[in-house]
């Protein structure tokens, strides 16, 4: 097949996150499977035009904003191109329907509904734009279009805030990091923050919690990995004990998530929560709040622990310490290795070629 991955980055884009990590895992997998595979995306400042990666094109234009009309006009212009369309929304899709052949299969891929965090980003007018073409707009693009959700979350709020009403196919993230050798825990209490720094992420609930836990674990220390637009004024709050580190290599980001004893989100909705499952891969559990996606994640009593929303973070982590032992890492690692880029990417190709992708991630 020739196939279109639209998304908003691309995994080399300075604010890339999980939705990339997803559409990247795809891509490069479809070209693997011998497929012609054409990367759509964004241009951040510095990266060139054109790329080629592991078999697939990536072609880039546009930015935050422009990007939308400029893909738009370049699928339109190569409209017989292609077969399929992964059209992966971030909040807003690409509306691919619009410009394609009506045999064109155009998937709708929603990691989850951003109504909820327009306000948190953006300014009322803008926030309330954003959730007009997220609901009414996006359900009568795609309505003859079958969509992927990434979590049974996903679907619901689909549902229940998009009124969606097509099929909707579960296609989970998978896990790719490595389990490095020879990691020893440190005796102090270690914990861990693993994600891209923004507002929805709610980081800075942690640092609020530091001082409190230091006060019954004077040693412990909080690892905080990821970048984002956040960084600078959460660098400005640090309280003892915190490093920030920025980006880091996987091997160096994977030798600090298997010596953290807990990984802490604070995130107020995620599609899915990459992040977890890397550190359930290592032997590491969660404390998240009980909120879309991270509850889907986050298995209570065996991966880690769901605070209801409001909950106060540094009790919950407290509680979450004096219950952890090693059955918890058995578990994580059983749960992590349920999940694979392989067996989503081959459900993916099924949809694509309009077969039943057989059981999924709910019926496992």
């Amino acid at each position: 097949m020739k196939i279109a991955v639209v998304n908003w980055r691309d995994p080399w884009h300075p604010q890339a996150g999980g939705a990339e990590t997803f559409a990247w895992e795809m891509a490069r997998r479809f070209a693997r499977e011998g497929h012609h595979v054409c990367f759509v995306t964004a241009r951040a400042p510095g990266q060139s035009r054109e790329d080629r990666a592991e078999g697939v094109r990536v072609v880039r234009m546009g930015g935050v904003f422009t990007v939308y009309p400029l893909v738009l006009g370049w699928l339109l212009l190569r409209r017989g191109r292609f077969d399929a369309v992964l059209d992966c929304q971030n909040g807003i899709p690409f509306f691919t329907p619009w410009v394609v052949r009506r045999r064109t299969r155009v998937l709708c891929v929603v990691h989850h509904v951003h109504d909820r965090q327009f306000g948190v980003h953006m300014p009322g007018w803008l926030a309330a734009f954003g959730r007009f073409l997220e609901g009414p707009v996006s359900r009568w693009s795609y309505r003859r279009c079958e969509s992927v959700a990434v979590s049974p979350s996903t679907v619901r709020a689909m549902r229940e805030r998009l009124g969606w009403q097509g099929p909707v196919h579960i296609v989970p993230n998978g896990v790719s990091i490595a389990r490095p050798e020879n990691i020893v825990k440190s005796r102090e209490p270690r914990l861990l923050c693993l994600g891209r720094l923004v507002a929805h992420k709610r980081v800075g609930l942690l640092l609020d919690a530091v001082a409190d836990l230091r006060e019954r674990w004077p040693g412990l220390t909080v690892d905080i990995v990821g970048r984002g637009p956040e960084e600078a004024a959460l660098r400005e709050r640090l309280p003892e004990g915190v490093t920030m580190h920025g980006y880091l290599t996987e091997d160096d980001k994977a030798r600090l998530v298997a010596q953290a004893w807990l990984h802490v989100s604070a995130s107020q909705g995620e599609g899915w929560g990459l992040s977890v499952l890397e550190a359930a891969a290592l032997g590491v559990p969660t404390v998240a709040f009980d909120v879309d996606g991270l509850r889907d994640a986050v298995r209570p009593g065996e991966t880690g622990w769901l605070l209801p929303e409001g909950t106060d973070l540094a009790k919950g982590i407290a509680a979450a310490l004096d219950e952890l032992d090693h059955t918890y890492t058995v578990k994580c690692r059983e749960w992590a290795d349920r999940f694979s880029w392989d067996r989503s990417a081959e459900r993916l190709t099924a949809l694509m070629l309009g077969r039943d992708p057989g059981p999924g991630w709910e019926e496992r």
